[in-house]
């Protein structure tokens, strides 16, 4: 009776990992967002990475969480390092690209608690007096990634967090937009 529990457990665990190797080689999350304010106004928030403390919902995981900044102050070449909790991990984001005030390209390299290198991206199109702001994550998915798949959703771990940051972006970004932009006397 066992030698069969055995059998068919490990007949169960082939099947899976054959199945997790069917998955995709690659994965991307992404989230959008209608901003009401310009790209001009937006995309300094993103392109200094220094600002990302205020919007990002990754940055209130870990309020001890340890920060460098290096390189350009903002733009490509700006470096941001952090090191935290087990939930945060550690990793090094840097700007490859930023195209004002339209796309910013960011190379993130996550070291702990599994390495892994992805890009990130913002992409902003002006919509009449709004802008359209679209943060995307993507990249390989190795073997164990798609074993991890099969119990984690990485499109809502991640996702969750995408539409948490841009929420407060938009908070920030429509608040500047108000103080800069005169009211018109009647």
């Amino acid at each position: 009776m066992i030698k069969t529990i055995l059998i068919v457990l490990a007949l169960a665990i082939v099947c899976i990992l054959i199945y997790a190797a069917t998955k995709p080689d690659t994965f991307r999350v992404q989230r959008s967002i209608t901003i009401k304010a310009t790209p001009e106004t937006i995309f300094p928030l993103i392109s200094d990475l220094h600002n990302m403390q205020t919007w990002s919902a990754w940055e209130k995981v870990d309020p001890g969480m340890k920060r460098t900044y290096s390189g350009a102050a903002s733009g490509p070449g700006a470096v941001y390092e952090w090191e935290g909790n087990q939930e945060i991990g550690q990793g090094r984001m840097e700007i490859l690209d930023a195209t004002p005030p339209a796309k910013i390209t960011i190379r993130m390299d996550f070291i702990k608690p599994f390495p892994a290198r992805n890009t990130l991206e913002f992409v902003l199109q002006a919509e009449g007096d709004s802008t359209h702001v679209t943060q995307a994550i993507f990249g390989p998915s190795p073997y164990i990634s798609k074993v991890m798949s099969l119990a984690f959703s990485m499109d809502k771990m991640i996702g969750g967090k995408f539409a948490e940051s841009l929420a407060e972006l938009k908070t920030i970004a429509e608040k500047s937009s108000a103080i800069s932009i005169p009211e018109e006397k009647p």
